[in-house]
């Protein structure tokens, strides 16, 4: 999935200019679902928890944290097992983030998490394929990424706190 961030520091324009929903979203070009071909499985997995008010839900990640790998995220996959998920890590705190669904052949949702690890806000079911961009609605530091339907089924909710190496221990 590509997504859309604007982080401060000397390369914020830069960075602003490269990364607009535009301009990211014509950098990997429309793929035939036919043909789609995306990054392979990231490895190793890592353990990611979700403290909710139902209790903890546990889910082996994969781990996107640099450039190309946020860029290309689950495009092209053709499913996601329901303990399993993808963390994009910006490594920051950033503003004005948004994701879309280029090339994306699952629905999904997308869980925008702030830097000190707790849920700000949860875009539930967004379409396969669908290319508006899904704003943050804050400032965030990382985003999870899980099967269409699984935050409502799990009962994740803003405030819920993320377990997971890049965020400080609450």
């Amino acid at each position: 999935m590509s997504q859309t961030s604007f982080p401060r520091g000397p390369l914020a324009l830069a960075f602003a200019l490269a990364f607009t929903a535009p301009a990211a979203a014509q950098q990997i070009p429309r793929m035939d679902p036919a043909h789609c071909v995306g990054q392979p499985e990231l490895k190793p997995l890592q353990p990611l928890e979700i403290a909710t008010s139902k209790g903890t839900a546990k889910f082996m990640v994969e781990f996107a944290d640099t450039d190309r790998t946020r860029e290309y995220g689950l495009m092209c996959r053709k499913s996601l097992a329901p303990d399993r998920g993808m963390l994009f890590d910006f490594k920051g705190p950033l503003d004005g983030a948004a994701f879309w669904m280029r090339n994306t052949l699952i629905p999904l949702d997308i869980i925008y998490i702030k830097p000190d690890g707790t849920v700000l806000s949860i875009a539930r079911n967004v379409p396969a394929l669908d290319e508006s961009p899904v704003p943050a609605g804050g400032r965030i530091r990382a985003v999870l990424e899980l099967a269409s339907g699984r935050a409502a089924q799990l009962g994740i909710l803003p405030g819920d706190r993320i377990v997971h190496r890049i965020f400080p221990r609450g």
